[in-house]
């Protein structure tokens, strides 16, 4: 079996330097079993689940594999110093986050040997995030789906790269051995993929979502301000042209009707989904109808990725959905691309000769 030894796979204990990302709805345990036990590092994901959900789907999990494993966390979240806590008490071996946690968070987890891991979408806040203890960065270019911005994988890893000396996780774009083996010669220490993962045969989503994204093309997505006020690539869909041609009064009146439905989902009480709302104000520049809005956002990803309902919901996307066509297990997926990459970095050792 072909194996790819760096910072990455040493820092966290895995076989292979490839990463699932902690996708909302999408990565429960049976997915991040799966990629762990097929040697990558599985992360659930958790911005979606009430606390006492991340207590069950962490005890699933570890039924599932005795591999290390991943959490994403929303650092803003009112209650992620008790989700912290969870982790340690688990033995969870990595913290992911899509906002970066406070100094004393990262070092509370550092101290009791939680690997945290931060994701970023500019080498400034890698700096920062480095300087507070994050042991590494996962660095997402806008060929993916979260909220990044919008300069690419091939601009952004390199200014990452040169300006910290922590393992540097590229994502955005990724799907074969031609992309790790690219990765790796820019001198990341693995890849991170969101979409590819959500596309084998281990993931929960519907099958017949999964066919929406197969029949995609590398146009076929959108990068929405529509759908929580921060930038978002979807799949285009009937809604999400509605959503990118409605007035802002539409949008909000929709926003809030789904955050009312997310509370009630979630059993939250309208006292903590006002804390979580100031302190997401306090961490950047969101205006209180993106606030709103983000609270609308699980509700749009539940109904098109848990019930296959994709005209009422919407589908997260990287662009690199438009270069899939097939639905392998986490193991074909990892076994496949390890293999490749090492085919390729064999290739290009060649041509000193």
């Amino acid at each position: 079996m072909s194996v790819l030894k760096t910072p990455l796979t040493e820092l966290v204990g895995i076989q292979h330097p490839v990463v699932q990302t902690g996708m909302g709805w999408v990565s429960g345990p049976r997915l991040t079993a799966a990629t762990a036990n097929a040697g990558g590092l599985g992360i659930l994901a958790s911005a979606t689940m009430t606390y006492d959900e991340l207590e069950a789907a962490v005890a699933k999990t570890k039924q599932l594999t005795d591999k290390p494993f991943g959490v994403n966390m929303r650092a803003d979240a009112s209650d992620a110093p008790q989700r912290c806590d969870l982790l340690i008490r688990e033995g969870v071996k990595v913290a992911s986050f899509a906002l970066a946690p406070k100094k004393d968070l990262i070092a509370k987890l550092k101290d009791n040997g939680v690997v945290v891991v931060p994701s970023i979408g500019a080498a400034k806040h890698a700096v920062k995030v480095a300087s507070w203890g994050a042991d590494a960065v996962i660095v997402q270019g806008g060929e993916g789906g979260g909220h990044t911005g919008g300069v690419a994988t091939t601009l952004l890893l390199p200014s990452v790269l040169d300006a910290v000396d922590i393992p540097v996780i590229a994502a955005g774009g990724f799907f074969d051995g031609r992309g790790l083996a690219a990765a790796l010669s820019y001198g990341a220490a693995g890849v991170a993929m969101g979409t590819r993962f959500l596309l084998t045969s281990d993931s929960s989503v519907p099958d017949s979502v999964k066919q929406e994204y197969l029949a995609r093309g590398l146009q076929d997505t959108t990068v929405s301000r529509k759908v929580d006020g921060m930038p978002h690539r979807v799949l285009n869909t009937d809604l999400v042209n509605s959503l990118e041609h409605s007035g802002n009064v539409r949008g909000f009146a929709a926003a809030a009707k789904n955050a009312t439905k997310f509370k009630a989902m979630t059993g939250m009480k309208w006292s903590a989904l006002v804390k979580d709302g100031l302190a997401m104000k306090k961490s950047g520049d969101r205006t209180w109808q993106q606030i709103i809005m983000a609270a609308n956002t699980p509700m749009l990803l539940k109904a098109g990725l848990v019930e296959g309902n994709t005209e009422a919901g919407v589908l997260a996307s990287g662009q690199v959905v438009g270069m899939l066509d097939d639905l392998p297990s986490c193991q074909e997926l990892i076994d496949s691309i390890v293999a490749d990459a090492v085919k390729r970095i064999d290739a290009v050792a060649a041509l000193r000769a």
